[in-house]
């Protein structure tokens, strides 16, 4: 079996990449911090032109009707670029999660989705806050472990959190449940829950990739231009020895993570281990990237002023979404210690303060 990308797959992330390089630098990444919101209702229309918010829409519904195999490199690219956008809350949780629900429901939002039209979030009863809520037309939200409600922006309590990266939106949802709501209870909500965490922490752990390799590129760059001694502070074997340590781990977190995106295509029984599996080992690369490529940059790359700290901040709050380490290392033992048995996609596990 060939496990290589396809020529179409490649060539998609190709275009992404220079279009996202293109459109999205450290300045505007900068500029939408200082906004009322820190998203782009025009960006995110330009997103919808190239595919990025419908990607995994059914064609019928004017999406692109692709999986989470062909999204796993784009969204490497977003985190990559810094995007702030809510393709992981609305792109990679949210259609998927219509898309099962279907109905009414899909047939209204999915064609607004893939054309930039709306934007939806999700809560999830294992994680506290959620994100993009504050821009959001329609909420999909868990009443407890066993319901889903659909709920529009407006008949919700929304509250911004603090967040220590200034792309990351948070807030804390409140809401009425009622019949008219409830879209999905029993088995069929927790199974629902499930996947949708699954995709969650699965999307985070591609943009954890991505911004892990854009700290690599900018210390590479800063350390070829810093010079001691009169050469160049990258020649120096210490600073070698600091970079190629986050890139072995990056380059061995890649796989996972690819892996994992191949599980929640194809529907396997042992998703969670494997999405687990990539959280973990995509989020310490991304983790351990800012530490060392900081390092690299000595004092200056505590400034406000190096581009370093906008991926530095989206390492550390890609380690927060959808799952702390708590939980998905508690998911991958539950997997391997708990009578043998692998762990199925319909497995939930919880620790305090995950």
């Amino acid at each position: 079996m060939d496990f290589r990308f396809n020529e179409d797959q490649e060539l998609l992330q190709t275009t992404v990449r220079d279009f996202l390089e293109g459109e999205i630098t450290p300045e505007v990444v900068r500029e939408l911090w200082d906004t009322d919101t820190g998203r782009s209702p025009a960006l995110w229309k330009t997103l919808a032109e190239i595919g990025l918010p419908g990607l995994l829409v059914p064609e019928e519904y004017g999406g692109m009707g692709m999986d989470e195999v062909d999204f796993v490199l784009l969204l490497e690219e977003t985190g990559r670029a810094g995007l702030a956008e809510p393709i992981v809350s609305t792109a990679a949780v949210a259609v998927p999660m219509l898309r099962e629900i279907g109905g009414a429901l899909a047939k209204e939002w999915l064609p607004k989705i893939a054309t930039g039209d709306a934007v939806v979030a999700v809560g999830h009863p294992d994680v506290a806050f959620v994100e993009d809520a504050h821009v959001a037309d329609l909420l999909l939200l868990s009443n407890g472990a066993d319901e889903v409600h659909a709920v529009l922006a407006v008949d919700a309590d929304i509250t911004l959190q603090p967040a220590n990266d200034p792309s990351r939106k948070i807030a804390s949802v409140s809401f009425t449940p009622t019949q008219a709501t409830c879209v999905a209870s029993g088995d069929e909500a927790r199974a629902f829950l499930a996947a949708a965490f699954d995709r969650g922490a699965l999307a985070s752990a591609a943009q954890a990739l991505g911004a892990c390799d854009r700290m690599i590129a900018l210390a590479v760059e800063y350390t070829s231009e810093r010079k001691q001694f009169g050469k160049p502070i990258g020649s120096f074997q210490a600073v070698k020895h600091h970079l190629a340590g986050v890139k072995v781990k990056l380059e061995y977190a890649r796989p996972v993570v690819q892996r994992a995106a191949h599980s929640v295509a194809s529907g396997s029984p042992l998703r969670a281990l494997h999405v687990s599996m990539a959280k973990l080992v995509a989020c310490e690369a991304g983790v351990f990237g800012a530490k060392q490529t900081l390092q690299c940059h000595g004092a200056i790359g505590y400034t406000w002023e190096q581009d370093l700290h906008v991926w530095m901040r989206r390492a550390w709050s890609l380690d927060r979404s959808w799952g702390r380490a708590p939980l998905h290392m508690g998911r991958v033992q539950t997997a391997l210690l708990e009578d043998g048995a692998p762990m199925g996609s319909g497995c939930t596990f919880s620790s305090p303060g995950a």
